[in-house]
Formats: structure tokens, sequence, C-alpha cells
């Protein structure tokens, strides 16, 4: 009888004990607002809310399971890097790359010749005819980009890596230069620039790719009618021989490329290295040649479609409507524009793989509006099963602008006049969700910014701990509510805030 006595009330003490840790159960909250980042405080969950919950968490299947960070190698961040001490270089490649850094990048995006932050042009081969490309080389790549990932890879050998281009050798292109329309900025004859629209209105619309301010409803407002890439087999295939020759060329620097997309915005029509494609020919290069060429040359390497940069979703969905094209790519990247047709596109292909490609580089403002914007996007494209996410320029010198006139963000900042460092406010509001979020981290809830201004995300981590992502645009102090099984978690955060909650 008294052993009986003893068990019911060790039992009952067990109870009491889970039940006091249950009710006890605390999440850590790491805060940040302009000039006060990275704060750390407890919050428990309750079992009763204040208010109406934001978003419930009732344990169904993941919205995706997330893959990695990215950024991308460009020779302008090199050379910002270069601006700094050998220590100072050290302390933020193990910032940007060590796997118990803030970003933690595993994924790195490469550009096959220059992109927009490019010293200036240059392709892997500008002698023009080449369709052998016996003169195709790396050399250029050598001399800054291969350098800026062997330093990387000293904090991350496991580094992966995919390929893009911005522009292919010019003398691939109808107009036989690198941007697709004239400025200032470059050299190509304002009488070429009817080409983009020939067969339909030859006046080019002088907004459409001016590098200030937003751009604002139908992206493009008008689709190219003409590829700018030759559409002559011996130029296409040339051209798909050109990948695996530039695969073949980083792997023996030991950089191994796993993924392929064939064109950067196919819909930015701009001064700097660019090409137009239409739809029917961007069908027609990754079916009939780069497809097939990689599958004979580089089976291991994956083909993706984009980057898609257009809300044009007529358009995508055009060119992702071919079946024998739809057996050959793995996945899609998105951009810019490209986040608002996302959801509709995945909803159709959930048997794809989705990227953020490249987050959005705003215009040089280097402020804490940028870096709300880039929380938002976040949320958006992990919240709508984007498995990975790429960032665009990770440091910069000065004012971030290009040869070509853009002024753009970064994450971190470095004055050339005294070579001071600066994290910017974006680097804080990147740092919120990179710190938190592994590979096989599973994305399961979230709401959008919205009317409120309040977006959220809740993922679960490799461990099955919770992970609450809030964020507060508004001026004034907000209650932010998450039902997560029977609890809630609730508190009031500040304006202009970023909030992480883990589960303890």
């Amino acid at each position: 009888m008294k052993r009986q006595v003893r068990s019911l009330l060790l039992t009952a003490g067990a109870i009491v004990t889970f039940v006091s840790s249950v009710q006890a159960q605390s999440y850590q909250w790491t805060e940040s607002t302009e000039g006060k980042e990275w704060n750390q405080s407890k919050v428990k969950l309750l079992n009763k809310p204040v208010g109406n919950p934001d978003l419930t968490i009732n344990g169904d299947e993941p919205i995706v399971t997330f893959r990695g960070w990215g950024v991308t190698f460009n020779e302008l961040d090199w050379d910002a890097l270069c601006m700094l001490t050998r220590e100072e270089q050290d302390t933020i490649l193990a910032r940007i790359f060590a796997p118990d850094g803030d970003l933690r990048a595993t994924r790195g995006r490469i550009s096959m010749g220059a992109n927009d932050y490019a010293r200036s042009w240059y392709s892997c081969d500008e002698v023009t005819g080449d369709l052998e490309l016996r003169y195709f080389n790396i050399d250029r790549d050598k001399t800054s980009i291969i350098p800026f990932i062997r330093a990387a890879q000293k904090y991350n050998p496991d580094l992966g890596f995919w390929v893009s281009p911005w522009c292919p050798p010019s003398w691939m292109k109808i107009t036989g230069d690198y941007p697709v329309l004239s400025s200032k900025y470059n050299n190509v004859s304002p009488q070429l620039d009817y080409l983009l629209y020939a067969g339909a209105d030859a006046k080019t619309d002088p907004d459409e790719m001016k590098l200030t301010g937003s751009r604002d409803g139908v992206f493009p407002r008008q689709i190219a009618e003409n590829d700018y890439f030759i559409q002559d087999p011996r130029y296409l295939q040339a051209y798909a021989n050109m990948f695996c020759k530039f695969i073949d060329a980083y792997a023996e620097q030991n950089i191994p490329i796993d993924r392929v997309i064939y064109q950067n915005e196919a819909y930015s029509y701009t001064p700097y290295p660019g090409c137009a494609w239409t739809a029917e020919g961007s069908i027609r290069f990754n079916r009939d040649y780069l497809a097939p060429t990689l599958k004979r040359l580089h089976p291991e390497v994956e083909l993706y479609m984009g980057t898609f940069n257009t809300n044009r979703r007529d358009h995508v969905e055009t060119v992702l409507s071919d079946k024998e094209l739809q057996s050959q790519i793995k996945g899609i990247g998105f951009q810019w524009e490209g986040r608002e047709v996302l959801p509709h596109i995945r909803k159709q292909h959930p048997e794809w793989s989705y990227i953020c490609s490249e987050s959005e580089c705003g215009w040089g403002s280097f402020d804490w509006k940028a870096a709300e914007h880039t929380f938002e996007l976040i949320n958006h494209y992990l919240g709508n099963g984007c498995n990975e996410y790429t960032f665009w320029n990770f440091i910069l010198a000065g004012n971030g602008e290009s040869p070509w006139g853009w002024k753009q963000n970064a994450l971190i900042r470095v004055n050339p006049q005294d070579r001071s460092i600066t994290y910017t406010p974006e680097y804080h509001a990147v740092k919120h969700y990179t710190r938190f979020i592994a590979p096989g981290t599973e994305i399961i809830a979230y709401k959008g910014q919205g009317d409120d201004n309040k977006p959220i995300l809740v993922a679960k981590n490799p461990a099955g701990k919770h992970i609450v992502f809030a964020g507060n645009f508004n001026d004034t102090p907000q209650r932010i509510c998450v039902k997560i099984g029977n609890r809630y978690l609730e508190t009031t955060v500040k304006p202009h805030s970023f909030n992480t909650f883990t589960e303890k």
C-alpha cells in the first residue's frame, strides 16, 4: 500500500513538474531597432491571449524545407574588401561564410562574364565569330572572382555555386554590343534601340529602366519583340557549349558549379550588360540546346529557368508551358517584380524547386527603410516556398555606385577615405533570419506585411524548436500574437523593429 501511495505521489509530482515546465516555457527574444541592434531578453508563452492571433500554428505540413543562404561574387565587392587590412577581411569573411558566423552562407552565385557590378565590360570570349570557342578563357575571373571565392572557401570549404550570365559575348548579339539599350553610360547607337520592339511600337520607354526611384505597375510595360541573342543554330549551340566550358574551367579551380540559369533578368532592358529574350527564344535555347548539352556533358548540373524579374504572369506561363522543357528543368529563380507571380507559378508547378535568385539592391540609401524592405522580402520569398535566398552585393565602397550609374545598397559599407567599416541596417535585418534558419529548417507559416505593416514568419529548426520572426514597420508599438499549439507568443514590439523569438 505504501509503495502504491509513493508511486502515485511520484507520478503526481512528475506531472506537476511537467506542467510547471510547460507553463514556464519561454522564448529568447532578439530585438533590433536603429542604433540599438541585437538586444536579447526572454518572453513567456501565455495560456490566454490579450488579442486575436496574427498567425496560428496547428502542425500542418511545412511550406518548404530551407536549403541555404547565398551571396553573389562581384568584382566591385572584391575591390571593396581589398581596401581593408587582412585582419578586417578575415573578420568579414568569417561573419559571412563561417558556419557559426552571422550570414552563414552556403551558396555562391557567379556571373558568366560581366554583370553591372563588374569594373567594366568583358566576356569569356570576345573573338568575333569564334563559334568553336578556341579563345574561351576565364582569365579576367582569375584576377578577382576566383581569389574572392577562394577567400570565402577558407571559412566554408563546402560552398556550392550556381552560374548565370548577364550578357553573352557581344558578337553573339544582334547589336554586336553588350547593353540592351543606349544611354550616356555606353556607346550603343540610339538608332539601334528600335530593335527591341520591332514589329510593334518602335519607341522605347525612357523611364522603363531609369536608375532612380521605384518601378510600379506592370513590368516591363512592353515585352521585347526581338531576341537580342542571334537565333542561328550555330550560335545557340556555341553558347550552350560555353556554359559547359565555364563549368569545366571553374572545376579546375576547385569551384564546383551545380546549377545553371540561362539569363539574368531577361526583362530588364538595360544600359549595362544584358540581353533581351522572347518567350520563343527562351524556350528554344533552353529546350533544344542548353538542356541537352548539359545532360550530355554535365548531367550532375541542374537547369533552372529564370531569373524571372517580370510580373507579366502570362509571359512567364508561356515560357513554362512547353511540355518538353518542363521535363528538363528542376526549378525556377525569381527576383524583383517576379516576386508577384511566384505564388501563382508555384501553385501550378509544386514539383519544382524555387529560389530567390537575387535580393533587391535598392538605390544606395543604406538606411533603415531599405533594411525593412529586405526583412519583408525574406518573409515573402520563404513564406511563398523558396528554399534558397541569394543576396546581391554584400560589401561595397563609397556610395555603392556601379560603372553604369546605379547607386545600390550592400550589407557592409567601406568608406574609401578612411577605410572604416559600417555594418548597415540591412546587415542587421538579414542577421535576424540567417543566424536562426539553417539548412533543414522547415518554414511552416507566414503572414505577409499587409496593411498592418507586420510581416511574420514561423519556422521549425532541425531540432524541432519553433522560431518566430516578426517586423513592426509602424511608427508606434504594436502587439504581435502567434498561437503555437494551445499556447500564445504575445508581446508588444517597438516601432520599426526586427524581432526573432527562439524556443528554448
